[in-house]
């Protein structure tokens, strides 16, 4: 049972922040960060903070009382990262939502933790440059950063781990750190960007984020394949890249996640393993490398290529991708989606895929298979009967197999999704001793286990 909130650290955190401090149910349940398949855990306050500085006092107070603080953004995660397993304050940055700066000659821009991905391509939109990181759902960049996001694009420009330049961070006790300056290299102590870029809110609070920017690509072509197999499928993105072809996109959906596509979005492609791919550059290097990729994927079965050429077009192309996990959730009313994924090199992908659709067939639960296979990432969104306590039980053994054969393809229990509560077992298999070492980090900078409590490990 968790201790109420001591009556002195809410008076002072009312007298901060008036009515954006608020214990009000509700609000706490809207805060509870569920994964799919785990239980909410609502704190016992939600904090909308607007500053650094309210960030700072805030987190000061609850140092001081012992309070455990949980970072929030758009609360998008999928294995429990924002949920208060020990109760405590939750952090809500997603009022702050400044651009700070545009270094247009730099290739950089800061802003606010709380901005989302989509805002700030709308706020460059004039300057002939964009962020690229896509991971589908639009989430703050603060978040993003937290959980080393990446997404559809993570192919060509890389995901936060390559684009984040620098953060501005408030510690456990209230300190408020700068971790790099706007050079693109360095060699000046420690890297502390990187030590919080992926730590979940665990060692501190994200306030700001400098990031990497890229121009506009001068053409952009979009196409959709489908291939006989999921083997021929990944292979043909696999040779592409090999090959050095550089693909922007290259999303892969098996013929369970089509179908879903189709019927959510009344679509009529072929309900088989498919491509989702994009290529950027100038209109040449666009004709050149899709010509490529064509003979590529017709050596391995594939189809005729369907073109998305006008933006319009590939919007409605990619917004279907990225609904694609709705779609799936829909396709089975009454069920509760579980929504898994792992990472390997791509020499052991097709491998993996057709071992892990071997498992789904003898599952007793629907399933699909989707992901960025351009860089080893496969997600699987599991359709369960919540009133089927054996479909949960099949759902684990499958999920512990699957990661256990990432793991031992020499891959990662999770690609994008992070750790939180979801995946803390996995991580000790993955890493062994890493994970000792993780936790003398933990304790050197948050020696009272307050930040974000029991996510990533115990």
């Amino acid at each position: 049972m968790t201790a109420p909130l001591p009556p002195a650290l809410i008076d002072k955190a009312r007298a901060l922040l008036g009515e954006r401090f608020t214990t009000a149910g509700a609000v706490c349940d809207q805060h509870a960060g569920a994964g799919m398949h785990l239980r909410p855990l609502p704190p016992q306050a939600v904090a909308f903070v607007h500053s650094i500085d309210e960030i700072a006092a805030l987190v000061q107070a609850c140092n001081a009382s012992a309070i455990a603080i949980i970072p929030y953004g758009a609360g998008t995660s999928l294995e429990c990262h924002v949920g208060a397993a020990r109760g405590g304050v939750c952090l809500d940055l997603s009022g702050m939502q400044k651009l700070i700066s545009v270094n247009e000659e730099d290739l950089d821009c800061t802003v606010e933790a709380g901005m989302t991905r989509t805002a700030l391509n709308q706020h460059l939109r004039h300057t002939g440059l964009f962020f690229p990181v896509d991971p589908g759902a639009d989430a703050t960049i603060g978040g993003m950063a937290s959980t080393r996001a990446s997404g559809t694009t993570t192919v060509r420009y890389g995901g936060m781990r390559e684009n984040v330049l620098g953060l501005t961070v408030v510690t456990p006790t209230g300190e408020v750190v700068r971790t790099a300056r706007r050079a693109r290299k360095s060699a000046a102590g420690y890297d502390l960007t990187h030590l919080f870029v992926g730590a979940e809110g665990t060692l501190g609070v994200i306030a700001e984020v400098t990031l990497r920017l890229f121009g506009v690509p001068e053409a952009i072509g979009a196409a959709v394949c489908a291939f006989p197999s999921a083997s021929a499928a990944t292979t043909s993105v696999v040779e592409a890249i090999q090959q050095g072809l550089p693909l922007a996109r290259a999303e892969y959906l098996d013929g369970a996640a089509m179908a879903a596509v189709n019927t959510a979005f009344k679509m009529n492609r072929e309900a088989g393993d498919t491509l989702f791919l994009e290529f950027h550059g100038a209109p040449e290097e666009v004709s050149r490398c899709a010509d490529r990729f064509k003979a590529i994927a017709l050596g391995n079965g594939g189809g005729e290529f369907e073109w998305a050429i006008d933006a319009e077009a590939r919007s409605a192309l990619w917004r279907a991708r990225h609904h694609a996990g709705f779609a799936i959730a829909a396709s089975r009313p009454g069920a509760v989606p579980w929504s898994t994924d792992v990472c390997v090199p791509i020499s052991r992908l097709a491998e993996c895929i057709v071992q892990t659709k071997a498992d789904l067939a003898r599952a007793p639960f629907p399933a699909a298979v989707l992901g960025h296979i351009g860089d080893g990432n496969f997600h699987v969104v599991l359709m369960l009967d919540p009133k089927a306590p054996q479909e949960l039980a099949a759902a684990e053994r499958f999920n512990d197999a699957l990661v256990a054969r990432a793991i031992d393809m020499d891959g990662t229990c999770t690609g994008e999704h992070g750790v939180g509560l979801g995946k803390r077992e996995a991580l000790v298999a993955e890493l062994g001793a890493g994970v000792a070492l993780m936790r003398s980090i933990k304790g050197a900078l948050d020696p009272l286990g307050l930040m974000n409590p029991e996510k990533i490990f115990r």
